[in-house]
């Protein structure tokens, strides 16, 4: 995965092969697989590459087909669904060795000016007041700075056996503070492409917050099967913003998670949704 913001940056930066089909390089990873919020980047990047201006992403949906490999690069093939005055569809496939292993499809709108409302941020503690996920978890330096560096996350809460939010109406929900750990380029495609990359991070461990055992645990057989993205206001990946998850559910060997994303000074910016697989081992 990306050491750095420099590598993340160079990652969401896909090879022009010719129209509507682009080439996503592979970072050196131990990973067994293609971290999900990689290829969800990627094919948002190639989707936005095939949309003129001045229209702009508000939602995706995306279904994980098959595990990415690692060793080989992707290719994102975009197709055009509609051309609207106000509103435009990309669907992008992206495929390897042949086949495809995932789907996106994703609206843009012309920005226009609406009636508006927002939920009210949580009261929650500042990222200065969280300790780095590396400390509180205890995670190995090495492993982390190689495979998570071009992001800072810092846990606030969780509703877990030992956590501090209440558990009576949300059995699980946790919250973080999450950034790009560098400053980034301005341009205005890095920094969705860059949220929608970390927006993958944390949502399926959520699921397992009441629950044993955790996400990385060789008894959890764990991936992302769906993932939808709400943009609502424009912000910067590269600032804090509070991941404030809930999971309504688990049932059937599947988690399923909601978040709201807020900027540091209130306005609520994002939201996201995702279903996974969290089956355990001895339950197959």
């Amino acid at each position: 995965m990306p050491s750095s913001v420099k590598e993340l940056v160079e990652l969401l930066d896909l090879e022009f092969i010719e129209d509507n089909l682009f080439r996503g390089r592979q970072p050196d990873t131990i990973l067994q697989r293609v971290f999900g919020g990689q290829v969800l980047a990627q094919s948002l990047v190639a989707a936005i590459r095939t949309v003129p201006e001045p229209f702009a992403c508000h939602s995706l949906h995306s279904y994980f087909l098959r595990p990415g490999d690692t060793k080989v690069p992707i290719i994102y093939d975009v197709e055009s669904i509609r051309d609207g005055r106000s509103f435009c569809t990309r669907r992008v496939a992206g495929r390897q060795h042949g086949r495809p292993i995932f789907y996106l499809t994703a609206n843009f709108q012309v920005p226009e000016a609406g009636l508006e409302h927002q939920d009210r941020m949580p009261d929650v503690p500042g990222p200065d007041e969280c300790a780095p996920i590396r400390a509180r978890h205890n995670l190995d330096g090495e492993d982390w700075l190689r495979e998570w560096a071009a992001l800072e996350v810092r846990p606030v809460a969780d509703s877990g056996p030992a956590g501090t939010l209440d558990a009576t109406d949300h059995p699980a929900r946790s919250q973080y503070w999450i950034r790009a750990s560098e400053p980034l380029p301005d341009d205005p495609l890095i920094q969705l492409a860059t949220f929608t990359y970390a927006s993958d991070m944390t949502l399926l461990s959520g699921t397992l917050v009441p629950h044993e055992p955790a996400i990385g645990s060789p008894e959890m057989q764990a991936a992302s099967l769906d993932h939808s993205i709400w943009f609502h206001r424009s912000f910067r990946a590269d600032e804090w913003w509070l991941y404030d998850q809930v999971s309504p559910s688990a049932a059937a060997g599947r988690g399923f998670a909601i978040a709201r994303v807020f900027s540091q000074d209130g306005l609520l910016v994002a939201s996201v949704a995702q279903e996974g697989l969290i089956r355990t081992v001895e339950a197959h």
